[in-house]
């Protein structure tokens, strides 16, 4: 064999290495994409991601509710520190011990007159008398009291709040009526006058703090008040009865009507919460 046939055959000798040797690398670049195919998707973690959002977006929500509440709550002046207890020791000092008796229970309520109106009352039982304060907590100081005799009271109504059948007003929640001459029902001028204080009987329900903590739940508890004042009263009734009237307190569970029909003015006042005594920027009363 010549040198040049040698060479020609040493070429195509290493053309067909060249050819063969690609073949056992298609092995490694195909088997990473094989491993990557063998291996198991997790979809759970990515539901998981999915619904990490949902959960963050509810707890925020929650968070916003709750801190707007606590705002609305801060704004009244009753839960500033010590004004509540101010104004119970005020209202403990305006007591005539020997016509009113000892103290037996305090309560901060919100008072319902005849027109759908909201006040802000301090209420105090005591051995004879229950007491309804009109107290500013921004000023420190008693506006208005009224006594009404515990063996005057005949009936203590419980229930749910009710408009006449055309009425344009809406309440929700329920609260106690207390009365204290059946014998006697408002005239036609006292129920179209929207200051008239000649009513026999008055009506509360929850104060709007009565969640900001237990203590102020415990003061605002209309359930309690109802049930410690039917109490009071029927031993005032047997303790000093008054004479021509019935001995005792009449408990009803109905609701509780309130005759008002447009009421613009309770619907801007409500609202406003212009009954209480309200932080409203620079200006409050």
């Amino acid at each position: 064999m010549s040198e040049k046939d040698e060479e020609t055959f040493k070429s195509v000798d290493l053309e067909q290495q060249t050819e063969k040797s690609p073949e056992p690398d298609i092995n490694p670049q195909e088997s990473p994409s094989e491993t990557e195919t063998d291996k198991p998707s997790t979809p759970s973690t990515e539901a998981k991601a999915e619904s990490t959002p949902s959960t963050h977006t509810s707890a925020a929500k929650v968070k916003w509710t709750s801190s707007a509440e606590q705002f609305k709550l801060k704004r009244f002046f009753v839960l500033r520190p010590g004004t509540l207890d101010h104004g119970i020791e005020d209202a403990k000092a305006l007591v005539n011990p020997t016509e009113d008796g000892a103290v037996q229970s305090v309560w901060l309520m919100a008072e319902v007159d005849h027109w759908n109106n909201e006040k802000e009352r301090l209420v105090l039982v005591t051995e004879n008398t229950l007491l309804i304060f009109k107290y500013d907590f921004v000023m420190l100081n008693c506006e208005q009291i009224q006594k009404i005799p515990l063996n005057y009271i005949d009936r203590i109504c419980h229930g749910t709040f009710c408009f006449p059948p055309r009425s344009l007003l809406t309440r929700e929640g329920e609260g106690v009526r207390v009365f204290w001459d059946k014998l006697r029902d408002p005239s036609f001028t006292s129920r179209w006058n929207p200051f008239s204080v000649d009513y026999p009987f008055t009506t509360f329900t929850y104060h709007p703090v009565k969640s900001a903590n237990e203590e102020l739940g415990h003061l605002c508890d209309i359930q309690n008040f109802r049930e410690q004042l039917t109490s009071a009263a029927q031993k005032a009734h047997s303790k000093n009865p008054v004479p021509g009237k019935a001995n005792g307190v009449l408990l009803l569970n109905q609701p509780i009507l309130v005759e008002a029909y447009v009421g613009l003015m309770s619907v801007i006042g409500n609202q406003n919460k212009l009954g209480y005594c309200l932080a409203r920027g620079n200006i409050g009363f």
